[in-house]
């Protein structure tokens, strides 16, 4: 399955036509919590027509201030009302003192830092009663690092024992940017915990710097990095088409869904004839 972000800049005419036609859609609770009117009838509109996946954006894992309760309340019951396949959020935090920045912040590489983080996800998930899936952020400096990314990534996930959401471009972009070989990064994961996969588009703002941006297509060697990926997953997983803003033509959106698509059935076809890279 490939599925696009359900997004109100495009929702009507998403609606209203054929020529994006995604498996699923994704949004992001807090978008839509409490909605109602034109947007709370669209919303449904779409769900009469697509399973839904979603990715919280204020959770905020990684934070020091507690779990925002009234927050998972709302999420909770959202996920309930619409029967949402998965409820994914970033391995990053976004507030401290009450105070949010709307950005993702790096959280340190650290024991101590895996320790809160992982007791935090396992009381989401005792809340919500369902695992989730946490997506490894890009990240652009690291902070107070006393170990790797991935054994700080790989420790959260077996003490926590969450699902992992991949971000097939956010490995490509902190690749570029600390200078590590995204396969290899790949390769050291748990794979088996990969329960979702986002891809995206970036800018690459000098010879030595991408930002993440979801506001472009996703290039070729971001491709080439999936199809790795998918080859060594070995088995179907959702993946989402990210694109935030800047939004092209539906057919655009639809034809970066068509050759994720046709990636993911060639390398699923290759397994089934017992065929591995």
């Amino acid at each position: 399955m490939v599925g696009i972000g359900f997004r109100k800049d495009f929702a009507k005419d998403f609606l209203s036509t054929t020529t994006l036609r995604p498996d699923f859609i994704e949004v992001a609770p807090e978008n839509w919590i409490g909605i109602g009117g034109f947007w709370k009838k669209k919303l449904h509109e779409a769900l009469e027509k697509y399973p839904l996946y979603t990715h919280g954006l204020s959770l905020s894992i990684g934070s020091p201030d507690e779990l925002d309760f009234e927050l998972l309340k709302g999420v909770k019951k959202f996920l309930t009302e619409t029967g949402a396949c998965v409820y994914s959020e970033h391995l990053s935090y976004s507030k401290c003192d009450n105070a949010h920045v709307y950005d993702l912040l790096p959280i340190p590489f650290t024991s101590d830092a895996v320790k809160h983080i992982s007791k935090r996800i396992q009381t989401v998930q005792d809340f919500l009663e369902r695992k989730i899936a946490i997506e490894i952020v890009s990240y652009y400096s690291p902070v107070a690092a006393e170990m790797s990314e991935i054994e700080f990534v790989n420790a959260i996930l077996e003490e926590a024992d969450c699902d992992l959401l991949l971000d097939v471009n956010n490995i490509y972009v902190n690749g570029f940017n600390h200078a590590y070989n995204p396969n290899t990064f790949i390769d050291a994961l748990p794979l088996e915990r990969v329960a979702y996969i986002h891809m995206a588009g970036h800018d690459q703002v000098s010879e030595t710097l991408i930002i993440d941006t979801h506001g472009e297509a996703i290039i070729d060697p971001v491709y080439d990095l999936f199809e790795y990926t998918m080859n060594q997953l070995q088995r179907d997983v959702p993946v989402l088409l990210e694109r935030d803003f800047n939004i092209p033509h539906l057919s655009e959106l639809q034809h970066e869904m068509d050759r994720l698509k046709k990636i993911k059935v060639t390398s699923l076809t290759k397994e089934f004839h017992g065929i591995h890279r």
